[in-house]
């Protein structure tokens, strides 16, 4: 027999919000993780893009590795596709959740913007730079994604710096400036909301973590903004042969000698001979 402190819940329709009061916070949780995930996957390609600064020779090693080749023989361009894969469902998850924080309204927006003009909170301004990087992420994203995603072979050092030159350079340089934008400002806002790293003094915290924000920022900004010189560099040179697959030096074939160096035939008959 149902109690009369029961009836008067169910009646009023309380049980039902307390049944979905957890959902938002699931969200939440998603959302946070989702995003953390994502954030650490980018500073994973930053360091693997960047692998050019190095030389061609170490940026055709990890592609390679990410590849397979090291494991089984042969590149195995679909473990790429398989992670793009499992990127973008990750992308569109957290797209998704963030969604439901933007305003749905212009009416809504126009209500923010008096907000934070009243209220001149940092982190309300970091919100704000977090939802127009989002959305310009949504469109420079995807585009990157999908092209890889169907093209997963496609990547190495000619066959980067060819795309780049090609004209995916105003995209790649965009997508740099709102992904370090998003991300680094994200998992500040995720420190701060989970009180990670802030110590006894939350205040004190709080600034450490913001000045860390921006100095990780313009690390990676510069490391990025290097890297796509050095693709659109290699690009340049390489455009008259793009398409061309980048071979690593070890399987190139050795200059030919000088004809009149004593010896240079027999030697360059020897460096012809297969190992």
């Amino acid at each position: 027999m149902m109690k009369p402190e029961d009836a008067l819940i169910a009646h009023s329709g309380l049980d039902e919000i307390a049944a979905k009061s957890r959902l938002p916070a699931l969200l939440d949780v998603t959302q946070s993780v989702s995003g953390l995930l994502l954030a650490l996957f980018m500073w994973g390609h930053m360091l693997f893009v960047s692998s050019i600064l190095i030389s061609k020779d170490a940026m055709y090693s990890v592609t390679k590795m990410f590849e397979g080749y090291y494991l089984f023989g042969t590149s195995q361009p679909w473990i790429v596709a398989v992670v793009i894969f499992l990127v973008i469902c990750l992308f569109v998850l957290h797209a998704a959740l963030a969604m439901r924080k933007f305003p749905a309204s212009y009416r809504q927006y126009r209500k923010l913007l008096v907000h934070k003009s009243r209220m001149q909170h940092s982190d309300t301004s970091l919100w704000f730079i977090q939802v127009y990087t989002g959305f310009a992420m949504f469109f420079l994203a995807s585009a990157h994604l999908f092209s890889m995603l169907v093209n997963p072979g496609e990547i190495g050092p000619y066959a980067s710096a060819d795309r780049v030159w090609g004209g995916m350079w105003p995209v790649y340089l965009l997508l740099l400036l709102a992904v370090e934008l998003h991300g680094g400002i994200g998992l500040y806002r995720l420190a701060v909301k989970w009180g990670w790293l802030q110590g006894s003094d939350a205040a004190t915290g709080r600034r450490n973590l913001l000045r860390a924000k921006w100095i990780i920022t313009g690390v990676f900004l510069l490391l990025g903004l290097l890297s796509l010189a050095a693709y659109m560099k290699i690009g340049f040179e390489h455009r008259d042969r793009a398409g061309e697959r980048y071979q690593p030096s070890l399987l190139q074939s050795p200059a030919p000698l000088r004809p009149n160096v004593p010896g240079s035939a027999a030697i360059g008959a020897l460096a012809r001979v297969p190992s």
